[in-house]
């Protein structure tokens, strides 16, 4: 059974990525707005499950949309291109939020004719489409508007088919549709749940707890009346939450705050925001909403009555501000970079934590008994957030250093930091670091033993990081792997079998992937000729600087160790990067053959032509096994991210290879 899901697994991989795929198509509009006017409108249709990417991209993200327009003296351009709303999604692989469209996408340039004699305005469309396995590899599109035809025809269409140009770049993104949406918000309401509970241990919102129960049980005319009264108290607190999230919903707009979640000067003042709210945490000072706003609220809550009970919740939001708002202003912001009802999923969840605790000790009075006492429990549990904010704090500003490229607050730097904080957790949690509003610790309670113990095994398991270490529980908080002072881990020396030990012994045209040491060439015809020179067969990895799936590919299966040993010792390894922009040397510029007349510009166009002619294919990545005449020895394969099944398919074509050599 083993080996028949492997061949499927290869025959399903064969059929999906041997073809050349065209999910998209253009037309032109020409929309007259003046006698000097006119707006050209070009209209993508999309084939369902494909998405083409915005403009605007976040740096380090996906090759954008991207229109240019010949220039000329009898017309000049109005304004930038515009586009529709599409849809933002949060993508987990580049960590950010990017845009794309579906179905049909539309952008409009407006242009002010200076020539009356203009008829013919030319340029040119840089595009991308993925699905939710693969991209395509960015696309160039000539079109024409021809300006003549809109004369006495003001606001007619007149739609012009577009020649499509050759292929020429890659990037792999896999875009988030509705069923991602649904997770993502889970993940808040989850999130937001926990966040509830936290706070709900807080030295400002524990107390009230037995304190309030009492209150509606005491003053109610019967149980029933209690019960009932408690229950409206959690549910104006949900209100109160909800309604908040609602109004930075309302304010911001859906899909507002989601583009600043990539803003270098968010993420900076979001840091330094962070940093406050942990600092009063652990006990420096506390955050507090102006004590007139309390008393004006206790006024309207002695009216009694519904009215009564929901200001009684509201002056419970407005004293556990202290503890709460950090918690809140930090959830707040984490929902709204999702966009959408993230933010009022988030408040729900959040007040729902706390509003539960009111209406069940109110069913049940009984319970109020086995309710730990207030006391310096509840300090720690405090202080323990104001760790959790500190430590978070930092995932923003290296959010803003990845934008910049200013490599300051590298992977090493970062998780050295995240050892610190966690280490000063684990000594406080020890009893041998004391805050200001810590209580005299006779002994250390069982919970806070096991929750020392639970951070220190936490913060040894960082240390490997230093090294290189993938970190897998925390891999969405530090910077990636390669964004670090030395790719191969603080100390690290490099493994020398199979690759050459230092760049000094590498044959021309070779260099070392780190942090694997597999070598590898970017030239065909330099890679093929030391295959022949070494007797190996050659393993083509058609790829991208920006594919994902590439990385994933590299990240995740290469490592396999027989995977490893492969690659490191049976075959040589040529990566053509499809999306590499370096321009052609003037004698291998060549004229294009999918589309006669054009001329290859880049690197990248030259390996993305080769893979779509030769094996009618244009998805990274893309990996072809072949012997020294350059015949495939298997079938290529496109992404395979089963290590078992992309194993069997390179143990196939070395079989086969050793096969050949033998007759």
């Amino acid at each position: 059974m083993k080996y028949i899901l492997t061949l499927l697994t290869l025959i399903l991989s064969v059929t999906v990525y041997s073809q050349v795929l065209e999910p998209v198509k253009w037309f032109t509009t020409i929309e007259k707005i003046s006698d000097t006017e006119y707006d050209l409108i070009m209209t993508a249709t999309i084939d369902r499950g494909w998405h083409l990417y915005s403009q605007v991209v976040p740096e380090d993200g996906p090759i954008p949309t991207t229109f240019t327009f010949a220039k000329s003296e009898a017309f000049e351009l109005v304004g930038k291109t515009l586009e529709g709303e599409g849809h933002t999604v949060d993508d987990p692989v580049f960590n950010m939020m990017i845009k794309f469209f579906e179905d049909k996408a539309q952008f409009k340039q407006r242009i002010k004719v200076l020539n009356a004699e203009l008829s013919m305005v030319k340029g040119e469309v840089e595009f991308m489409v993925c699905d939710d396995q693969r991209c395509l590899p960015p696309t160039y599109i000539d079109f024409n508007f021809n300006i003549q035809n809109t004369e006495g025809a003001d606001k007619e269409d007149a739609y012009n088919d577009l020649d499509f140009s050759e292929t020429t770049l890659d990037n792999t993104y896999t875009p988030q549709g509705e069923e991602e949406s649904d997770k993502g918000l889970w993940a808040i309401f989850i999130l937001a749940f926990l966040s509830g509970f936290a706070a709900l241990l807080t030295p400002c919102v524990f107390p009230m707890i037995p304190m309030t129960v009492s209150f509606f049980t005491k003053q109610s005319k019967s149980k029933a009346a209690g019960i009932r009264n408690a229950i409206i108290y959690g549910l104006a607190i949900i209100v109160i939450y909800v309604l908040l999230g609602t109004g930075v919903t309302a304010i911001f707009g859906a899909d507002a705050l989601n583009a600043l979640a990539t803003n270098v000067w968010f993420n900076v003042i979001f840091f330094l925001l962070l940093v406050v709210f942990a600092v009063s945490f652990l006990g420096a000072f506390e955050i507090m909403l102006p004590n007139s706003w309390a008393n004006k609220v206790d006024k309207q809550a002695d009216r009694g009555g519904l009215v009564g009970i929901f200001f009684m919740a509201l002056a419970l939001a407005i004293v556990s501000f202290s503890c709460t708002g950090p918690i809140v202003g930090t959830l707040l912001v984490e929902a709204a970079s999702k966009g959408g009802i993230a933010p009022i999923v988030g408040m729900f969840g959040f007040s729902l934590a706390i509003a539960l605790p009111f209406a069940l000790f109110a069913a049940f009075p009984g319970w109020l008994n086995s309710l730990p006492k207030s006391g310096g429990w509840l300090n720690t549990v405090k202080v323990v957030l104001g760790f959790l904010e500190l430590a978070l704090a930092f995932k923003f500003l290296s959010q803003a250093d990845l934008v910049l490229q200013l490599h300051i607050l590298e992977r090493e730097v970062f998780i050295a930091i995240w050892i610190a904080i966690f280490g000063a957790l684990a000594l406080y949690l020890f009893g041998k670091i004391k805050l200001p509003h810590d209580s005299p610790l006779a002994y250390i309670s069982v919970g806070r033993l096991m929750m020392a113990l639970l951070v220190t095994s936490f913060t040894i398991y960082m240390i490997p990081g230093l090294w290189g270490a993938p970190l897998n529980l925390i891999s969405a908080f530090p910077p990636p792997l390669e964004y670090s002072e030395s790719p191969y881990g603080v100390g690290y020396s490099k493994v020398t079998a199979g690759s050459a030990a230092n760049h000094e012994e590498l044959p021309e045209g070779a260099h070392l992937l780190a942090p694997h040491d597999i070598m590898a060439f970017n030239d065909y015809d330099l890679g093929l000729a030391y295959a022949k020179k070494v007797d190996k067969p050659v393993m083509i990895d058609f790829t991208g600087w920006a594919c994902v799936n590439c990385r994933k590919m590299e990240q995740n299966v290469w490592p396999k160790a027989k995977i490893l040993s492969v690659l490191k010792n049976e075959v040589v390894l040529i990566s053509l990067y499809v999306d590499d922009k370096r321009k052609l040397e003037e004698g291998d510029i060549v004229e294009s053959q999918l589309r006669p007349g054009k001329k290859l510009k880049y690197i990248g166009q030259k390996w993305s032509e080769m893979q779509t002619i030769k094996y009618k294919a244009n998805t990274q990545p893309f990996y072809v096994l072949m012997d020294h005449d350059e015949e495939n020895l298997v079938k290529p394969i496109g992404y395979t991210p089963d290590a078992e099944a992309y194993f069997e398919w390179m143990q196939a074509g070395l079989k086969n290879y050793k096969n050949s050599t033998v007759e």
